[in-house]
């Protein structure tokens, strides 16, 4: 398959089970979820360990794109064992995965994207990097630092506070949006409409 033919696979980075659900740490599953809605289409088990959608994103045209919407399974800390089986099974470049995450160094709610990089502490990131290398899309999701002592993981591991929660749906639409941008027009086109 030439890479033209390829698609990008999209990896919303977050922990499964109702009880994570709302929580910051998963901020990807809910642009995942979102653009699954967008394109019109369910999440299905897969036998990576992850749910899938498979659809087509972007204007009709050569800007539209075919799509795999993923969301691994495992815990954070295991996500790269699923993304490297779907890349695997799709034949997707590397430079064709983008991972939708929380972002601790960036403040709420403030959206950055880029390629390649360290994974700064994130065990999502870190899986995937130490499965595949680092040479992957980040659409980063800013939540902010813990407030006072909070330890980080408690924090990433709480849901929206009532304040944030008055803009979460704004920002990940906005989040979904880069996505679909990133895709159709590259990653310098979506930095300069996206990274505020």
């Amino acid at each position: 398959m030439s890479d033209d033919a390829a698609p990008w696979l999209i990896v919303g980075l977050g922990n499964p089970g109702p009880e994570y659900a709302g929580n910051r740490h998963n901020i990807g599953f809910m642009v995942a979820d979102l653009l699954a809605e967008r394109i019109g289409g369910k999440f299905k088990a897969h036998k990576a360990r992850a749910q899938v959608v498979e659809g087509r994103m972007g204007p009709p045209g050569p800007a539209n794109r075919r799509v795999v919407l993923a969301k691994p399974m495992t815990y954070m800390n295991l996500s790269g064992g699923p993304v490297t089986a779907l890349r695997d099974f799709y034949k997707v470049p590397l430079e064709r995965i983008v991972a939708v995450h929380d972002e601790l160094d960036i403040d709420y709610p403030t959206l950055r994207l880029k390629l390649g990089g360290g994974d700064n502490g994130h065990n999502g990131l870190k899986s995937m990097t130490k499965s595949m290398g680092p040479d992957y899309h980040r659409v980063r999701c800013g939540i902010g630092r813990p407030p006072g002592r909070m330890q980080v993981a408690d924090f990433v591991l709480k849901d929206f506070s009532s304040t944030e929660r008055k803009e979460l749906e704004w920002f990940v639409d906005r989040a979904a949006d880069s996505v679909e941008c990133l895709i159709a027009e590259g990653l310098e086109r979506a930095q300069s409409s996206y990274n505020s």
